[in-house]
């Protein structure tokens, strides 16, 4: 861009501005259109698909243009911002009309994803979390906020917890100080949005300052977090950066809350991924789709997080759990409840946009409505005997008075924009009524009075008429211009009449002239005092919303549980986890039409049946039983009701999942590598209480490496002072030997029958380890060709008279102790055996196509012809 001394005052001003946002993307208000200039051009002309022009802005070199009309705003933002971009929104501060020079301008907002409040980068279901962290010398501290609803949440703790805590709540944008850049490169490779700030703001005293000022207290002693310096940091990094992005409106913000990591039940990343307890994919099946029946946003939204943070304290899981049995038995309640809390709206993000008065008159009919329905639901739920409903119903305020001044100032149907206007009451306000009156009965006005004057003057042909050099005029013809009073001032003479105006035209042409902007004027400041008084409510509002939020999810369980037979879960505080007929509530939902999920017993006690280790081939539902169990815990944890007959579930404070080969090869980890990391997370952090799920450990190496781990995991456990309760699924069958050795260590096995050749898979749990793999039977089922299934048989009946009869049967008594076991199949003095073999060590099976089999097997039988 050329050098302010050749620019036009207009781009100088740009440039002012600019300087002092060079990461956003300038949209820079200029009369109708806000229009970019230069790089912004660039970028905007190719992210919204608009043109990009050219133009010589007064300097001696042309300037990049591209814009879009003013109206078109909502439109245009969220895709830039969408696309990964800061934006900042420059508006004309003044009206151009009334402006002496150049048009004042400035940023009103700075958008980024993370403080984004406009309805079209919000997901209705899923909070939108600007996080801060701030890494202390001894812990983390992290706070997370929604600007769009008003939560705000803080914690402190290891990496690991903080680790955990972003993957759950999975933030739109994470800040963090400059110098700590490349760590969280390297952790989080590009998995958030990220900002980086300057050093000094990270400092505990302007941070304790910063919150102090926003709630207009004296001490942090209130929220709980005087004793969270780390989180106190991350907390005041988030509201300085609010302020940094032009959001002075944050009266909204009414609480801060802690998470308290001994609150909720612990799941690494690992464990959410595995169980697939969510997903970002539509199509996709999760345990959310499966049980989200809810109604309203709030409850969506409070849904999410419960599946992701369960509760770990009995009594607050109790407390929920008793009110779903409540609305379990009340469906005659439920069904009024529902359509009620539907009508209400998205309570905290309308009262979210009070503040900064982003509300529109729509919105704001809408918060009148919602208050309406919420004064019904209160009627409904107070005064049953269920004390946690009780306790909910006493915290619902349906704010009558509120709901009448909205009622009574806004119309029905309001436009969806305010400056449109036409959506004031009339009766309110005198002035409008009467400035209505007139722009709206204009012709029978001038009508009455032009009857007026004629009658008074006895002038017959008397007529009231406009133009444009001096307005309305009274026109009398010749004939009669002696009646004319000497009050009337002459303006124009025509052939056969003469123009006239009078005192009371002249002020009538005034009022009718100005009506329309007065009209407009005297609505919005209308508007601005009834929003302005809206203030002093939101946090009643707020609460109104959060209770709303807890009855939709508790009667979306009772009503789940209803309709697809679901049990209430008998929480203790023992040990033992036991679940009759339990059944894996994604799968089961998503089976073909007449066909029902197999159910089975858990059997889960660390005095007698602390480890099962459970055998059977992949397709026969190893998995779907681990990860029911970890399910129906959760569905328990989070106060639903468990697919089961009867469950006994222990209060559990962690649960760890190790499922299936999930490689990180794009982060240059191996299959084996991950298994390891995760299974390491595991041991590391059990504790009595958890629940341990393990599916294929040691697959990703050398048969007798995963052997040799497996087993030592096993004994690990067993001899842990923690004894966690634990669900191993193998296809190592050398593994059934522990349970001779180890006293709470039990085999079990999925069954299945053989019809003539074939294996069908029951699903049922029965005691005893299995002998089978049925690899071969899997891979003729997938198609394979006779031949090669033939071959496969040959093979594994050497390999099996060997395991059995050879030197190199594995001893399972000395396991961990002998050295590396050598597979001696082939005659090691023959070469040409040699290079098979060499061949098919380098085959990595459990990465073999069907097809790539054939063609090592081909490979194979031209060595032996």
């Amino acid at each position: 861009m050329a050098k302010s001394g050749s620019e036009t005052p207009l781009m100088q001003q740009h440039s002012a501005i600019k300087q002092r946002y060079p990461d956003a993307i300038l949209l820079f208000r200029v009369g109708d259109f806000y229009e970019t200039f230069g790089e912004d051009a660039i970028i905007a002309a190719k992210v919204l698909g608009i043109t990009l022009t050219k133009r010589n802005n007064g300097s001696a070199s042309a300037s990049e243009l591209a814009g879009f009309p003013h109206h078109s705003l909502d439109t245009y933002l969220h895709k830039l911002v969408k696309a990964g971009y800061r934006v900042a929104v420059c508006d004309q501060l003044e009206d151009p009309k009334q402006a002496k020079g150049i048009v004042k301008r400035g940023v009103t907002e700075l958008v980024t994803p993370g403080v984004a409040t406009n309805d079209k980068l919000l997901e209705h279901n899923s909070n939108n979390f600007l996080a801060g962290i701030h890494i202390g010398e001894k812990q983390y501290g992290i706070a997370f906020l929604d600007i769009s609803t008003g939560e705000f949440m803080l914690a402190e703790g290891q990496q690991e917890y903080i680790d955990r805590l972003l993957q759950t709540l999975k933030p739109a944008e994470v800040i963090f100080q400059r110098s700590f850049q490349k760590q969280f490169k390297d952790q989080y490779a590009n998995t958030f949005y990220t900002y980086t700030l300057d050093q000094w703001i990270f400092d505990e005293a302007y941070a304790t300052e910063s919150i102090l000022k926003h709630f207009q207290t004296h001490s942090l002693k209130g929220f709980g977090i005087e004793n969270m310096p780390e989180a106190t940091i991350a907390a005041g990094a988030v509201l300085h950066y609010l302020k940094d992005t032009e959001h002075p409106n944050l009266q909204h913000i009414t609480q801060i809350q802690r998470i308290d990591q001994f609150e909720h039940l612990w799941m690494d990343r690992f464990t959410i991924r595995n169980l697939e307890l969510i997903s970002q994919d539509p199509n996709a099946w999760h345990l959310l789709r499966v049980i989200d029946q809810t109604i309203t946003p709030m409850g969506a939204r409070m849904l999410k997080r419960w599946v992701l943070m369960p509760l770990c304290k009995k009594e607050a899981i109790e407390e929920r759990l008793h009110l779903v049995q409540f609305f379990h038995q009340q469906q005659e309640l439920r069904e009024k409840l529902s359509p009620l809390m539907k009508q209400c709206g998205d309570i905290e993000r309308l009262v979210s946009k009070i503040p900064p008065k982003k509300i529109n008159p729509r919105e704001v009919l809408q918060i009148a409505k919602g208050l309406k329905e919420i004064q019904q639901i209160k009627e409904l739920v107070s005064g049953h005997e269920e004390p946690y409903l009780q306790k909910l119903a006493v915290q619902l305020n349906a704010l009558k008075e509120v709901a009448t001044k909205i009622e009574d100032t806004v119309m029905e149907n309001p436009p969806a924009v305010a400056a449109k206007g036409g959506f004031i009451r009339n009766g309110i306000h005198v002035e409008l009524d009467k400035l209505r009156g007139i722009a709206t009965n204009g012709k029978e006005y001038l009508a009455t009075m032009q009857q007026k004057e004629a009658d008074t003057t006895g002038i017959s042909s008397l007529k009231i008429g406009f133009n444009n050099v001096f307005g309305y005029y009274l026109e009398v013809t010749n004939s009669q211009k002696s009646k004319v009073p000497s009050g009337w001032i002459r303006k124009q003479t025509l052939a056969n009449a003469e123009r006239y105006i009078t005192p009371e035209l002249k002020e009538y042409e005034e009022q009718i002239t100005g009506a329309e902007d007065k009209i407009q004027a005297i609505e919005l400041e209308l508007y601005d005092q009834l929003v302005q008084s809206l203030m002093e409510f939101i946090q009643p509002m707020q609460t109104n919303a959060y209770v709303i939020g807890v009855l939709d999810c508790l009667t979306n369980f009772a009503g789940i549980a209803q309709q697809y037979n679901y049990v209430a879960p008998e929480l203790h505080e023992g040990r033992k986890l036991s679940v009759k007929d339990a059944r894996h509530p994604v799968i089961e939902r998503n089976l073909p039409v007449g066909e029902s999920y197999i159910a089975n017993d858990i059997l889960l006690d660390p005095d007698a049946q602390q480890i099962i280790i459970l055998t059977g081939p992949n397709m026969s539902g190893k998995s779907a039983i681990l990860r029911q169990t970890a399910l129906i815990t959760i569905m328990a944890h989070m106060g639903s009701f468990v697919p089961a007959s009867a469950a006994q579930v222990p209060v559990t404070d962690k649960i760890f999942t190790r499922v299936g080969a999930s490689d990180n090869l794009s982060g240059g980890e191996s299959t084996f590598m991950v298994e390891m990391n995760e299974t390491a997370s595991i041991i590391n952090n059990l504790s009595s209480n958890s629940l341990i799920l393990l599916d294929e450990i040691g697959r990703g190496t050398s048969t007798y490496d995963g052997i040799s781990i497996a087993w030592s995991i096993v004994e690990y456990l067993h001899n842990s002072n923690h004894q966690p309760k634990t669900l191993f699924a193998t296809h190592y069958h050398e593994l059934n030997e522990l349970e001779n050795k180890l006293s709470r260590v039990k085999n079990f096995h999925v069954t299945n029958k053989e019809v003539g050749n074939k294996i069908i898979f029951l699903r049922k749990l029965a005691p005893g380890g299995s002998t089978h793999s049925f690899g071969i039977h899997v891979a003729k089922m997938a198609g394979m060709p006779p031949s090669l299934i033939n071959r496969a048989n040959e093979i594994l009946e050497q390999l099996e008279a060997k395991h059995v009869d050879g030197e190199t049967a594995i001893d399972v008594k000395n396991i961990g102790k002998t050295e590396k076991l050598q597979l001696s199949i082939f005659d090691a003095h023959s070469e040409t055996f040699e290079s098979i073999r060499k061949t098919l060590n380098d085959i990595d099976i459990n990465r073999l196509t069907p097809v790539e089999a054939l063609l090592k097997l081909q490979e194979i039988k031209e060595k032996v012809k």
